[in-house]
């Protein structure tokens, strides 16, 4: 992924999956965008989100609301051209396998931060060799995972060293999570960075500075005139970023005109409630999402390191709730259909994807078999009922708490579970979760690159960025045999046998699959842009 005004990291777009925009039909007032003043003469753009900011050091985040601020101001070697899923030079002059294992890039010649501070391939080296040297448990070095090695040749030249050839999706990884360059005279080596102290050192050469910031309030952009990437200077004046804690503020304020742009997360409620609202036109386009649960394999009911250790009784519980969860009925109550029940590990409009979740599980036809989950577990010897904890957090809307109500009811009136249903903070969630504070727990996905590899590398190899414990050497092959296969069908092939694997383990369970909403008023320019297959919406591309 990389930073630039031309579009903002709030919407991820896949292609073939459809996501919903609103566009406001009055222009903001009073707290909202302003008019135009700069050269780029698009006026200011306000933008809101429910997302939270863990951290705006990239080695230490792996989540949309770091990445929704970080992407506008750190620059990358390559971006992704509004309209496409294709990696291209960005900072780059160029970027290229020069052998099966060597992925060169040079860089655009005088490239500088915003303090003044030269831009090289040194610090380039120092970027990526920083992810996976501090790797930590929320950071995306598991992302890095076949790169053996990073050399400067020269001061615009590195060259990547990859364990094993031909990997199909590298250029994306570079365009993705690990791949902001930062300044290595400011990023200490072996450890995350506060953010006051990023914003102080100005440490940014993406298509914006940051002017202020309070963290996970308010957040003011201003565009930066020594960008020299892909996407050209930004479309407006500037930009804010205004964090709600309540989407209810959020909705009530793009119906008001208060602020230009809202992302991520209104409520499907609010989406039905604006799509009847002659103040909003609502606008459908691309985007990507999973909603899963995660099963720790040491601490969830009979798992590695309870009392009760037993492998095949642990799962026998996983399989058990997987023949009982009812994806219909979350899909229409909880989310009016805007989100569909997902059968697999790779949305179906993947090359490669494949449903396993419902042949396995449930009736076969995607229904939940209470009969399945009493057989499965009285076939492990589990005769008394089953006590679950399970946690969600307020990272994916409000929603969530009625989605995971339904999951407890659905596993309660089994008779087979009973259910200790808990919610958590996102900041504090996702450090919690890591430390195995939660044996059963939720998350949501959204694809760092239009590839299924995006689904399975993140999440079923060891060091991925799950860190629930699970580790089956057979899938680990599979899933990095089919990241270095360049013939399409031999690919496809692989990646329906990973999926397979990975359904019979239940490392996860994917209950939906959805999109993203936008609403913005019809002055700001370039919306559509941000609901392309691009997998960002950078605030750059808009203009009042």
């Amino acid at each position: 992924m990389t930073k630039s005004n031309k579009a903002l990291h709030g919407a991820i777009a896949l292609a073939g999956i459809s996501a919903l925009a609103l566009t406001a039909c009055t222009g903001p007032s009073g707290g909202g965008g302003g008019t135009s003043t700069g050269d780029a003469g698009g006026g200011a753009i306000t933008y809101g989100t429910t997302d939270k900011v863990v951290t705006l050091d990239p080695a230490g985040s792996y989540d949309g609301g770091s990445f929704m601020v970080m992407n506008q101001i750190y620059p990358f070697l390559l971006n992704y051209k509004p309209g496409t899923a294709d990696a291209a030079p960005d900072i780059a002059e160029s970027a290229s396998f020069t052998s099966p294992t060597e992925y060169t890039v040079k860089l655009k010649p005088g490239l500088k931060f915003a303090n003044g501070n030269t831009l090289d391939s040194s610090d380039v080296v120092f970027s990526f060799n920083r992810v996976k040297s501090i790797d930590d448990p929320n950071g995306p070095a598991s992302l890095l995972s076949n790169m053996e090695k990073i050399e400067a040749t020269d001061a615009n030249t590195v060259v990547f060293t990859l364990a094993a050839g031909n990997d199909q999706v590298f250029p994306g990884v570079l365009a993705s999570n690990p791949g902001p360059i930062v300044d290595e005279e400011v990023f200490p080596a072996d450890k995350i960075m506060d953010d006051d102290a990023i914003v102080a050192a100005k440490p940014f050469a993406g298509q914006y500075t940051i002017e202020s910031y309070k963290k996970n309030e308010l957040v003011s952009f201003k565009p930066n005139p020594d960008y020299q990437g892909m996407l050209g200077a930004a479309a407006n004046d500037g930009a804010t970023l205004k964090h709600y804690a309540d989407p209810n503020n959020l909705k009530l304020d793009v119906q008001q005109g208060n602020i230009d742009v809202a992302g991520r997360i209104l409520t499907a409620t609010d989406v039905a409630d604006l799509e009847n609202d002659d103040k909003v036109k609502v606008h459908k386009g691309p985007g990507g999402e999973l909603r899963y649960m995660v099963f720790n394999f040491d601490t969830m009911p009979f798992g590695a390191k309870t009392p009760e250790a037993d492998p095949a009784k642990a799962l026998a519980v996983r399989q058990a709730i997987a023949h009982l969860v009812d994806r219909d009925v979350i899909a229409s109550q909880v989310f009016k259909d805007t989100y569909t029940p997902v059968y697999s590990y790779v949305p179906k409009e993947f090359e490669g994807a494949t449903e396993p979740l419902k042949s396995l599980y449930g009736d076969g036809s995607g229904k939940p078999s209470l009969d399945k989950a009493k057989q499965v577990l009285a076939d492990a010897g589990i005769t008394s009922v089953v006590d679950v904890k399970l946690q969600y957090t307020d990272r994916y809307g409000t929603s969530a708490a009625d989605e995971y109500a339904l999951v407890k009811e659905q596993l309660e009136k089994s008779g087979l579970f009973t259910v200790d249903l808990k919610s958590t903070e996102w900041t504090t969630y996702t450090k919690e979760r890591r430390a195995d504070a939660y044996p059963v727990y939720q998350l949501g996905w959204f694809p760092d690159y239009s590839d299924a590899d995006n689904y399975l590398t993140p999440f079923f190899i060891p060091g991925n960025f799950l860190g629930n414990h699970y580790e089956n050497p057979a899938v680990t092959d599979i899933v990095k045999k089919q990241l270095v296969t360049a013939d399409k069908a031999e690919r496809s092939e692989l990646l329906g046998q990973a999926q397979e694997a990975i359904a019979k383990d239940l490392s996860t369970l994917p209950l939906l699959q959805g999109a993203q909403v936008m609403v913005a008023g019809t002055d700001v320019q370039g919306v559509e842009k941000t609901l392309d297959a691009s997998f960002k919406t950078r605030l750059g591309v808009m203009s009042k």
